[in-house]
Formats: C-alpha cells, structure tokens, sequence
C-alpha cells in the first residue's frame, strides 16, 4: 500500500517541474470554470450521493452541499483568480554588492503542497485554481464525507488538463482512507508544505503527527464585542449577519460580548436573531435582561463549555462583562485567533481593540463574514492561517510562494 501512495507522490513532484505557461495557466482556468458549470448536473447529481449519507442536521452538512447557485460562485472565483497578476518571478528586493554581485529575491512556488479537507468539495476546486495559477502542484486528501463529490470535481478538473495536454498529476486526489493521511503525513521529500482544513479535531491530528511543515489553518471561534459607545443599530445588523449569513463556516460569529452599560439595548440588539431562531446561550445577567423580550424556546442558561465552543450552528454564547479590559480578557482566554471584532464609536477604544487583539483578522463595525480570499481581493483562497509564520489570516496566491536568492556574478571569489 505504500508503494502506491509514493506514486502519487512521485508522479506529483515530478509534475511540478514542468513549467506552464502564464497564458495557458488562464486558459486552463477559464475552461475550468465553463466546464464546472456546464457540468452543473453531473456534479449535483455526484453530491447528492454524499448528501444521501449524512444527517441533514450534522454542521457539515451545509457545507458538503452543492447547489447550481454555488457551482456558479465557485466558477466566478476561478474566473477571477485567472485576472489575478501571478506573483511567481516578482522581485521582492535586488541589490548589488559591492564587489559587484547582485543579489535579487525573487516569488517562487512551495513545491508540492499537500491539502487534508473535511466536507468541503469547493476546497477542490479552489486548491486546484491557486495552486496551479502559483505553480504549485496539489495533492488533496478529501474526507470520506465528500467521496463521490471530490471524485466528480478532480475528473472534471484532470480533462481540462489533459484538454490541454498538460499532466494530469498537477492535481491529484488521494484516496479517502485513513491510510493515505497518514501516508501524506509522512511524505517527506515529495511533499513540501500540509495544509489541513477543517475542524479543531482535523487540525489538531495533523499538527502533532506530521513530519511535513504545517501551515494551521485553524479552528473559527469568533467574538464579536458589542462596547459601550456602540451603535445600535450597526450591532444589530453585524451581528445578524455574523451569525446567521452561513453558520457552517468559520468566520461565523460564536460568542457576543455586551458591555453591561448596553444591557438595557440587549433585546433590541438581538431582535434579528430572535426572528431567525437562533438560540442563544446566555449568562445569568444576559438571560436576566433577556427573559420576555427573546423567544422562551431559544433563550438557554449558558454553561462554561458554551464559551469557546465553534457552534457551527444557529447558536450563540452571549457574556456581559463589567469592562473593556474585561472583554480583552475574555477574547484572549477562549479565541482561536481566527477573526473578532469591536462594535463601537470611540476611537480610543477601537485602536486600543487592534492593537491588544491577537488575530489574524480584526474588525471594527464590520461582519466577521467578510474573512474569505474573494471577498479580500485575493481571487480565491486555500485556508485562514491562524499562525504567524509564513502566513496569517486569508491565504491567496502570495501565500502559496516562497522565495529564493538568485546570485549573478562575472568571476568573483570569496577571499
């Protein structure tokens, strides 16, 4: 069995040092995206297979579903990461010596990067476009969860490659046994970076077994702190939309943060929740003031394991806290260091928020949802980085490159 997981592997390396073209590389995503929508139904048809397996009421359900609303944004994101201007060859610095070297640094692919995903078939479709527009080579390792779906997605994606007569392997799907994880886990000198998508869990068992570097892309337990010189109204709609816009993915909004002095604006402040059916888990002092003024069968008492939780679900934690410095803290102990974010008018308070907040993405008086490589101008993206080598936060094509130093000289010697 492991001779034919190094096969891939090797078919992948070797793959990723034949050079594609910048405009063949647009091609090949242009035909992609036409192709993927003109496959609507076949690919529905192989998600429905998927779907068929799973409770419609597991988290991940949403986020395993294929519609042709959603095969038509994952076509428009292809489409727009071949507009983007490929960093490969750009010259981040170029200096000469003064015994008359020059020394440039210049964008270079990672290599082979390896992917480990749950149920989530557009990862497919996204790995595939960046790492291709970045000339990198991917290996995806899909969960069982998704099998028919991803299987659909890579044989759609290898006959525009083959269409183009280029090597299917630039893309390659491993199987979806827990072997080939493991395989990919340990795939020293065929794979140059991991990157795993999907829960805590997921996330965790890749960190603390591989022996490929990791890039974490982490778990999403996302605060957003209502403050004292907030605006209501501005609240009411960001934290709404925080939660309720798509509660399967991980910029959802998991834990609201009341200054007590805006106790009196709590019902108010959650009005839109209240009319969506969102249940809330509540402290004592929230449940208080929200006892008649929310739906009794949405409105719970909060236990301690609510807070730092990644509902994934039409559910929040709520906590009142007696102070700025007292909302900080809260952050600190239970974020994942995904996304959070300030809801006020003071400017003080909203820069000592950036400053003090550790994560890759900070908000004032915005949804969390924004936290997504499309709607950062990036095209598309691979993961939400939540560590601070190589790259932190939404990962688009700069964060799929390394660099090397290019030397050129007429003769010199070292004395």
């Amino acid at each position: 069995m492991l001779d034919l997981y190094n096969s891939y592997f090797e078919n992948a390396r070797s793959a990723g040092r034949k050079s594609v073209s910048g405009v063949v590389i647009n091609q090949v995503l242009n035909d992609l995206a036409d192709t993927a929508v003109a496959r609507t139904g076949y690919l529905i048809l192989e998600n429905q297979k998927d779907l068929d397996l799973m409770d419609p009421k597991d988290p991940k359900y949403d986020r395993l579903k294929l519609t042709p609303e959603r095969i038509e944004d994952i076509a428009k994101e292809i489409r727009n990461v071949a507009l983007l201007d490929t960093p490969l060859g750009q010259i981040l610095s170029d200096k000469t010596m003064p015994n008359g070297l020059q020394i440039s640094k210049v964008r270079v692919p990672l290599g082979v990067v390896g992917v480990i995903y749950e149920a989530r078939p557009n990862v497919t479709f996204d790995v595939f476009s960046l790492c291709f527009k970045t000339g990198n080579v991917g290996i995806l390792k899909g969960g069982s969860d998704a099998y028919h779906s991803n299987k659909a997605i890579i044989s759609i994606i290898q006959r525009v490659l083959s269409d183009h007569e280029l090597d299917i392997n630039i893309a390659t799907l491993l199987p979806a046994e827990r072997e080939a994880t493991d395989a990919l886990l340990n795939a020293i000198g065929y794979v140059d970076v991991l990157i795993p998508r999907g829960s805590q869990q997921l996330i965790d068992h890749v960190r603390n077994n591989s022996k490929v570097p990791v890039i974490e892309t982490g778990a999403g337990i996302v605060h957003t702190y209502f403050d004292e010189f907030g605006d209501l109204e501005k609240g009411a709609n960001i934290i709404c939309n925080a939660k309720t816009r798509r509660v399967s993915v991980c910029n959802a909004l998991d834990c609201l943060i009341v200054h007590y002095s805006r106790l009196r604006d709590l019902p108010k402040l959650l009005k839109y929740l209240g009319e969506k059916e969102v249940a809330l888990y509540a402290d004592d002092t929230a449940f208080m003031i929200l006892q008649g003024h929310y739906p009794d069968t949405y409105l719970n008492h909060a236990k301690p394991e609510h807070f730092g939780t990644e509902f994934l679900s039409m559910k929040l934690a709520v906590k009142v806290v007696e102070s700025f410095e007292d909302a900080l803290d809260h952050i600190a102990q239970y974020s994942s260091k995904h996304s959070e974010a300030i809801i006020s008018e003071d400017i003080e308070r909203i820069e000592a928020f950036l400053n003090q907040v550790d994560a890759a993405v900070v908000y004032v008086n915005a949804s969390t949802a924004f936290t997504d490589g499309a709607q950062f101008g990036l095209g598309a993206e691979i993961g939400i980085s939540t560590q601070k080598l190589h790259a932190r936060g939404p990962m688009g094509l700069e964060e799929l490159t390394s660099y090397k130093w290019v030397v050129r000289g007429n003769g010199q010697v070292r004395s």
